[in-house]
């Protein structure tokens, strides 16, 4: 009977972790839907931006915008690693911890050092290399004023020759089960290649330098906003499709221990009867 109570605690157990692991799919689920709206409608304003500023600056004579262009040697790399506050989201942040040490691979003749916005990078991070800073309560309040002082001080750092060269690793929402690890370059702004001829049919109102001196801070701040917003909504359709996956395994898992308890129940019954019976022949004779 010992061993059909340890069962009966197992099942108690497994059916715990299942209703936990349930209500954080639906958790995850209902925050999915709303990360997801976000940055859906942000994408194509951003990707626009940043299309428009890439031909403006690359179609300049001037030196309007050319510090945060200028493509100087790099000795010293800055790496902003985004991941999330919380585990329990698969290989969620365990794919932007091996983009950063490809990353370390790559420039491992420079100095590099990160920038940590979620705390499984600042944990994971700071115990080997270097952390600038950790950015982990953005998630508190998620808005563009926020992220906005973020990318201000990583624009600073980058136009004062503290760095080189600024990249971001975060990961790209695709769709529920699919999130794309991207390692983007911040800075120095990436020039658009192919013809930027088509720039000149534009009338621009006050000058082409003005606007482009004004604006290339903005799409710097929607670019770093972008790509927090990406990972917000790809850690919730991680951890919806973890927990889904989580739940399935505790309910196979349970149904097993049922199989099993039952069976040992019936062998428990029947070695009872066996017993009686023999018992009740013995008296006899």
């Amino acid at each position: 009977m010992a061993n059909l109570k340890e069962i009966r605690n197992r099942i108690a157990s497994v059916s715990s972790t299942m209703q936990i692991t349930s209500a954080m799919k639906m958790v995850s689920a209902a925050k999915l839907k709303k990360a997801q709206d976000a940055i859906t409608a942000m994408r194509p304003y951003s990707d626009k931006l940043t299309e428009l500023l890439q031909s403006l600056s690359a179609s300049l004579d001037g030196d309007a915008g050319s510090k945060y262009a200028d493509n100087r040697e790099v000795n010293k790399v800055l790496v902003v690693a985004i991941t999330s506050n919380r585990g329990l989201c698969g290989a969620f942040n365990t794919n932007i911890l091996k983009q950063c040490a490809v990353l370390k691979e790559t420039y491992s003749e420079k100095q590099i050092d990160f920038v940590a916005i979620g705390k499984k990078a600042n944990d994971a991070l700071g115990k080997k290399d270097t952390v600038l800073t950790n950015h982990s309560n953005v998630y508190d309040d998620l808005t563009f004023d926020n992220v906005a002082e973020i990318a201000e001080s990583l624009m600073q750092r980058f136009v004062e020759g503290d760095y080189d060269k600024i990249e971001l690793v975060y990961n790209k929402f695709k769709n529920a089960a699919t999130q794309i690890v991207m390692s983007e370059q911040f800075l120095p702004i990436v020039p658009m290649e192919g013809d930027t001829s088509g720039a000149s049919d534009y009338i621009f109102e006050p000058s082409k330098p003005e606007i482009v001196a004004q604006l290339i801070p903005k799409s710097l701040k929607t670019q770093l906003y972008k790509a927090i917003r990406d990972s917000f909504a790809s850690e919730h359709g991680a951890r919806m499709t973890a927990m889904h996956k989580a739940t399935d395994n505790a309910t196979e898992l349970r149904d097993q221990l049922k199989l099993t308890y039952n069976k040992a129940r019936q062998a428990a019954i029947t070695n009872e009867i066996l017993e009686i019976v023999g018992g009740a022949e013995a008296l006899n004779n």
